[in-house]
């Protein structure tokens, strides 16, 4: 088996519930090749590398519009390329979700290719609005790229989220399935950030590792999804309104990683 070309991805892929035309491609520009090479070397990771223990699938919607709404945490995007991978790999039938990511990964050669041959679309409002309008499953961290500066005593933390979600929630009439992220702040523990030097290369921060290196060590991780939360209002609602919401879709987000947190050390615990 090539870890470019893993035969289970491969027959996932070709399950995907996506309009391609004849070529293989989907109206996003993604390509079915594209997908099976990336996530073949993602289902390497995901099973081989850091051993991921995923909860509560069955609250995704297999089929649909839908928000995976959780926490940021790990230095870098570890987190979302895992949940990206537990919808191709776990879900039946499996599903593509695409991410909102930052700007500055498209000045990164590797990540600009990842992103760009697998949906991922740059975190504009337009582009999300459109996926879930197509039926789509959107991946949103509220926390930005605030989340990820995290150090490693405040991976367990959530820091303030943005309104946005909601307000697009509510206006596509898409479920928010709330996911807490495990174990990412043991996989790349920051102890700092360099910011100054981050803004040469059009990045927001480099985080700083007792390695130096932002380079993820070999941990298991854990992702639990929670029961699916659909929200009522209208998206023009008064901001106090949608910061309940907000608030609400946070503390369901910190009760699971509380839940998360806990058996993850039960885990680590047993001999």
């Amino acid at each position: 088996m090539s870890l470019l070309r893993d035969p289970d991805v491969e027959a996932r892929v070709q399950r995907l519930e996506i309009p391609f035309n004849r070529h293989g491609l989907d109206p996003y520009g993604v390509a079915k090749k594209d997908l099976v090479r990336w996530f073949s070397i993602l289902a390497w990771l995901y099973r081989n590398y850091f051993t991921v223990t995923v909860e509560g699938i069955r609250n995704v919607p297999p089929r649909g519009r839908a928000m995976l709404v959780g926490n940021h945490s790990g230095g870098v995007a570890l987190d979302g390329a895992m949940v990206l991978a537990s919808m191709m790999l776990e879900m039946d039938p499996p599903r593509l979700g695409q991410a909102m990511v930052e700007k500055f990964l498209n000045l990164i050669p590797f990540a600009a290719e990842w992103t760009s041959r697998t949906g991922q679309l740059t975190g504009l409002p337009e582009h999300a609005e459109r996926i879930l309008r197509d039926g789509r499953l959107l991946l949103v961290f509220p926390e930005g790229a605030r989340g990820t500066e995290k150090l490693y005593w405040e991976r367990h933390s959530l820091v303030d989220f943005g309104s946005g979600f909601v307000r697009l929630a509510l206006s596509t009439h898409a479920p928010i399935v709330p996911f807490a992220f495990i174990g990412g702040g043991d996989a790349i523990p920051t102890v700092m950030n360099l910011y100054k030097i981050a803004r040469f290369f059009g990045a927001p921060y480099i985080p700083i590792t007792p390695w130096l290196l932002p380079v993820p060590r070999r941990v298991p991780l854990r992702i639990l999804y929670g029961e699916p939360i659909v929200l009522e209002g209208r998206p023009s609602d008064d901001d106090a309104v949608i910061e309940a919401h907000v608030e609400s879709v946070k503390q369901r987000i910190a009760a699971l990683i509380a839940a998360g947190t806990e058996r993850h050390h039960e885990q680590k615990a047993l001999p």
